[in-house]
């Protein structure tokens, strides 16, 4: 038998989905199981989406650009110019999720054996995306005490080599909910300027900020044009994360124009897709305050519950609908599967993202859990109900010290 590549063989699985063939067995038994793992809200899709689909005319559904569709790219740059982001149609690639667009934009930056830095913990594809483009990810730590804030900037430059090509940040931060300011986001700027890199922001969750944090967006810091590259989407903010619609846009021309060579290798971004996404950023206003106050809602809800947990450590999250979750246990992972193969509470239980899987290091966030607070305040409840029942019958439970942090005020 041929031998598998090296780099399928590096490729990890996902801790968001890695226990689903758990979860699986636990349905089949009879189980309600709540998922906490995935980014998948509960929040109806925009209408202006779902209509668009229904009342499509087309009688062939046939290949777009490999740009993506002008009339797409151009509601996009006008819907950035609403929120302070100067950036032409022509600055803008429509990709399949923002997934692919990270990944070409590696692809499109990087050569094989080149370094990206990358505050851990950090969205877990990031990782196989680099693997997937033969590029070494370097983490610098952050932690559960400091809200996961941003580590010193002189930390970074420690990480420096001849091969570090760029910086990547999530913000607001999947998995912590951790808001970088701008204050922050100007330290990296001179760092990449000092070093000549790349800076890579993924901002596909700019419309969630909470507790009066103003989101500072990368584009709006000057001298970066040939630095920086956006990534956005249309999953979170419209509920639609299976129209696989994403951005990826850059003042630099160059980037973007060899970046198109890998678009047009995978001939057109989905059609049907754009389709619901040109409609989608035509979403009334109410629509995205109705979002935006029903996550706040959720994760007030989320964070007081969790934090009257005995030995649970739940820091207040700034943004996204994530938050990572300090548990009195042995090993977080352990009992993530534990949840699901031995314990039920009224035939119900919970689905958890492994912690460890969100660092680079797989020894460190051994106690610790993402929670995504994607379901309804009914389903909440329940769910957190099972995982308190759960952490008390857990075999390898610990308890320890904890710090409870306040919610401050709303938007």
């Amino acid at each position: 038998m041929p031998d598998i590549s090296k780099r399928g063989i590096r490729m990890p699985n996902s801790p968001i989905r890695k226990l689903v063939p758990l979860a699986e067995e636990a349905i089949r038994r009879g189980t309600t199981v709540y998922r906490l793992n995935i980014g998948q809200p509960d929040i109806p899709t925009s209408p202006n989406a779902l209509e668009s689909i229904r009342n499509m005319a087309a009688k062939v559904v046939d290949y777009g650009h490999s740009a993506g569709n002008e009339s797409l790219r151009r509601k996009f740059a006008r819907y950035y110019k609403t929120i302070n982001i100067d950036l032409e149609y022509s600055d803008i690639l429509i990709t399949t999720g923002a997934s692919e667009a990270i990944t070409l934009t590696l692809l499109t930056c990087l050569n094989a054996g080149d370094e990206i830095i990358v505050p851990e913990p950090f969205y877990a594809n990031y990782f196989s995306f680099a693997i997937a483009s033969d590029v070494n990810v370097v983490p610098i730590t952050s932690n559960i005490e400091t809200g996961f804030a941003l580590p010193p900037i002189s930390e970074f430059e420690k990480l420096i080599t001849p091969k570090t090509r760029a910086i990547i940040i999530c913000n607001p931060n999947n998995p912590t909910g951790h808001v970088y300011s701008y204050e922050d986001l100007k330290q990296l700027r001179d760092l990449v300027l000092k070093h000549d890199l790349f800076f890579i922001c993924d901002e596909v969750y700019r419309d969630l900020c909470y507790d009066g944090k103003t989101f500072a967006s990368a584009m709006q810091i000057t001298r970066l044009e040939k630095h920086l590259v956006l990534i956005d989407s249309v999953s979170k903010r419209y509920s639609a994360t299976g129209l696989r619609v994403g951005v990826m846009a850059s003042k630099n021309k160059a980037l973007l124009q060899t970046a198109l060579k890998f678009c047009q290798a995978r001939l057109c971004p989905p059609n049907i897709g754009q389709l619901a996404a040109e409609a989608a950023l035509d979403s009334p206003p109410e629509y995205l305050d109705m979002v935006y106050q029903e996550f706040l809602k959720r994760r007030n809800f989320i964070v007081k519950e969790l934090n009257s947990m005995e030995g649970v450590y739940c820091p207040v999250p700034k943004g996204a609908f994530y938050v990572m979750v300090k548990l009195p246990v042995d090993d977080a992972e352990k009992f993530a599967m534990w949840m699901l193969q031995e314990f039920s509470y009224n035939d119900q239980t919970v689905m958890l993202a492994p912690g460890s899987g969100f660092y680079f290091n797989t020894n460190l966030g051994k106690q610790e859990v993402r929670v995504a607070y994607v379901l309804n305040i009914d389903d909440l409840k329940k769910a957190m109900e099972c995982l308190r029942r759960g952490l008390m019958a857990y075999p390898g439970r610990q308890v320890g010290e904890k710090k409870i942090e306040t919610i401050a005020g709303n938007r």
